[in-house]
């Protein structure tokens, strides 16, 4: 079954260059745009942050909550969360397949596009829905960057 998932987009967030637009009309995601004064009730939803727990599957059950924005913007978007949302990482050292370059900023080393970011963690999950990345560009590169992972993803025999 797949995990119900919120996606919360600030309002600055360029929909051409967005690797979740071409998820949107999937009935178990649900897209908000974080616009005046929107707030949400994160309570028992799963957060993914850099700096927090990795995701296990002792997290099984919860629904996912996505934050998708440039790595700036980030912490507007979290001023925009209300109860007792749970915080969990992505394991590390899974790299991006996503070309970035940013003239303003830079990115954390595991930072990942949101498409990947949400295939990664419903993966760890128990949902592993590899259509999540039928409209990425970059999913061959993902994919393959996974594999490379024994650790994260054992190979079945």
């Amino acid at each position: 079954m797949a995990i119900p998932t919120v996606v919360i987009r600030h309002a600055n967030e360029r929909l051409s260059k967005c690797s979740l637009t071409p998820l949107h009309g999937r009935p178990e995601i649900t897209f908000l745009t974080a616009r005046g004064e929107m707030r949400f009730d994160a309570t028992g939803h799963i957060v993914l942050a850099v700096d927090a727990p990795v995701l296990s599957a002792a997290d099984a059950g919860k629904p996912l909550l996505l934050l998708d924005s440039t790595w700036r913007l980030l912490p507007k978007l979290l001023r925009r969360l209300d109860g007792a949302p749970v915080f969990r990482s992505l394991p590390a050292g899974i790299r991006t397949a996503y070309p970035r370059v940013s003239k303003v900023s830079s990115d954390p080393l595991g930072g990942l596009a949101s498409v990947e970011a949400l295939y990664l963690a419903r993966k760890l999950l128990g949902d592993d829905d590899p259509s999540l990345l039928d409209g990425y560009h970059w999913r061959a590169d993902f994919l393959a960057g996974l594999a490379a992972h024994p650790d994260v993803f054992p190979r079945r025999a």
